[in-house]
C-alpha cells in the first residue's frame, strides 16, 4: 500500500508546479551581472594597493557571492583571481603561498562555500558548489580537486572536535562566551548545543585532517573564517548585531595573535601577517563592508536596490545608535547588557 502511494507522488499538478517556479518567488540562482568582473578586478587592485593580501579579498568576494546565490559570478571570480594573482616562475616556486594556482583558488573558493553554510544555510551552498564544480570540470586540473572528506567525526575524534568548537566560540565571543550560551539556551534549549557542536565544532573550526586534504594556500583558518562570517552576514542584510559580533571576532583573532600561529599566514611571512592585521583595523573593516556592498549592489537585484536607497538614512541612524559602540552577541537582545559590561570593564581598567 505504501509503495503504491509513493508511485502516485510521481506527478504534481501543473498549477502546483507553476506556483513552485513562479518568477516572483525567485526560484533560480542569480545570473552574473555584466559588471561583476570589473568589481572583482577593482577589489583585487585595492587589496594590492592597501597590502591586505590576495586570499583575504578572494575570501570576502566568494562569501558574498555565495550569499547572493550566484554561481556564475563565482566562476567569474575564479577567472579574475586566476588572472590577477602572481604566477609561479623558475625563481619563485609554486609552493610559495602568494602563488595561488587556478587549482588552489578553486579549493579556496570551495572551502569558503562550505563554511558559508553556518551563515546562509545549506541550499545556497549546495546549488552554488554544484554549479561551480561543473564550470571547473572543463579544466584538466579539475581532476586534482580534493575528493576526501576532512570533517567526518568518529568515536575517537568526537571529544577533540567538540573541544575545537568550544575554543573557537570562546575566541570569538570572549569575555561573553559563557553568558551568550546561556542566553541562547533561553531562546531554545537546543540552540547553544546545535550551534557549538553542529557548526563551530563540525564546520567552522578546522580539523587536524584538514592538513592532509587541503593545501595550506587554500585553508581558511581563524582569521579568514571571520571574514567569511562578516561577508555573508553583511550581504544577506537584516543581521547587524551579528555583523558587529564577527567584526569584533576578527579583531580578537589579531589581538590574540592567532594569525601568527596559523599556517595560512606563517607561510606568507611578515607580509601575510601584516596584511591581515591592517585588514582588522577599523579602516580595513570598513573596506571589507564596502567591498561586500559593491558586490551585493551588482548581484542582489531588487532587495539590494531598496537597501541601497536607504543606505544614506541608515548611516545617519548608525551614527546615533550607541548600541553599536560595544560588543554585540549572536542574540540581538543581549546587546545592551553586553555593552554595559564592556563599559564597566573599561572603567575598571582605567582605575588600575
Amino acid at each position: 500500500m505504501a509503495e503504491a502511494k509513493l508511485k502516485d507522488l510521481g506527478s504534481l499538478a501543473p498549477s502546483l508546479k507553476r506556483l513552485i517556479n513562479a518568477p516572483f518567488s525567485n526560484p533560480n540562482t542569480t545570473t552574473a551581472p555584466p559588471r561583476i568582473r570589473n568589481i572583482y578586478q577593482r577589489l583585487s587592485r585595492e587589496a594590492k594597493e592597501r597590502k591586505y593580501g590576495e586570499r583575504p579579498w578572494i575570501t570576502i568576494a566568494a562569501a558574498a557571492t555565495f550569499t547572493l546565490n550566484s554561481p556564475q559570478s563565482l566562476s567569474a571570480l575564479h577567472s579574475v583571481a586566476s588572472s590577477t594573482v602572481p604566477h609561479p616562475t623558475s625563481s619563485s616556486p609554486s609552493s610559495t603561498p602568494q602563488h595561488l594556482t587556478p587549482l588552489l583558488l578553486a579549493e579556496l573558493i570551495r572551502e569558503v562555500g562550505l563554511k558559508c553554510i553556518s551563515f546562509n544555510g545549506i541550499p545556497r551552498t549546495i546549488n552554488c558548489l554544484n554549479a561551480f564544480r561543473s564550470d571547473l570540470d572543463v579544466n584538466p586540473w579539475a581532476t586534482s580537486l580534493a575528493s576526501l572528506p576532512s570533517r567526518t567525526v568518529t568515536n575517537r575524534t568526537i571529544n577533540d572536535t567538540i573541544s575545537r568548537g568550544n575554543s573557537l566560540w570562546k575566541s570569538i565571543y570572549t569575555p561573553f562566551h559563557a553568558k551568550l550560551s546561556q542566553k541562547l539556551a533561553l531562546a531554545h534549549p537546543d540552540l547553544p548545543g546545535y550551534i557549538l557542536q553542529g557548526h563551530y565544532a563540525m564546520l567552522l573550526a578546522d580539523p587536524p585532517q584538514y592538513e592532509r586534504v587541503i593545501p595550506k594556500q587554500a585553508r581558511l583558518g581563524r582569521c579568514l573564517t571571520s571574514l567569511v562570517a562578516i561577508a555573508c552576514l553583511r550581504a544577506q542584510t537584516g543581521v547587524g548585531p551579528q555583523v558587529l559580533s564577527h567584526v569584533y571576532g576578527l579583531k580578537k583573532a589579531i589581538a590574540q595573535e592567532l594569525h601568527k600561529n596559523e599556517d595560512e599566514f606563517e607561510i606568507d611571512g611578515a607580509e601575510g601577517e601584516e596584511g591581515i592585521e591592517r585588514l582588522a583595523e577599523d579602516e580595513g573593516c570598513e573596506w571589507v563592508l564596502s567591498s561586500v556592498d559593491a558586490i551585493a549592489k551588482a548581484i542582489g537585484g531588487g532587495n539590494f536596490a531598496q537597501w541601497e536607497r536607504e543606505a544614506a538614512e541608515e548611516e545617519e541612524r548608525v551614527e546615533d545608535d550607541t548600541r553599536l559602540d560595544g560588543e554585540v552577541s549572536e542574540v540581538g537582545n543581549v546587546a545592551e547588557e553586553m555593552q554595559e559590561e564592556l563599559q564597566d570593564g573599561r572603567r575598571r581598567e582605567s582605575k588600575l
